[in-house]
């Protein structure tokens, strides 16, 4: 189960999911991240600080956005991950694909 927040701050969205992204609810992850493009976000980070576990749909999710946001110069950053949670994204060399910071000023720098 996952409740997944936004916010506004300094011209960047700032999406903060809280507890797991499994198969189920990596739909409301995908709904979020094509809403926050809809509205013409182009730096965008997600606070991982309160993510507890993410499961490989909730990182395909993350994975179906690469080229869209290559196409239309949409920089976002992740943050904040738990050693678990981490461990996910490099087991699957995510990592390497996805900009990944350790705390938020870091991510505000790297979108910036």
């Amino acid at each position: 189960m996952v409740q997944i927040k936004r916010i506004q701050e300094d011209g960047l969205d700032i999406i903060v999911p809280i507890g797991e992204v499994d198969a189920s609810s990596s739909i409301e992850l995908d709904l979020v991240i094509a809403k926050s493009v809809g509205e013409g976000y182009t730096k965008i980070l997600v606070d991982c600080t309160a993510l507890e576990y993410i499961s490989s749909a909730g990182l395909g999710v993350f994975m179906s956005y690469i080229e869209e946001f290559k196409d239309k110069h949409i920089r976002m950053v992740l943050f904040g991950m738990n050693e678990r949670v981490a461990n996910t994204f490099e087991i699957l060399g995510l990592n390497e694909l996805l900009t990944i910071a350790g705390d938020k000023a870091q991510a505000k720098q790297l979108v910036a």
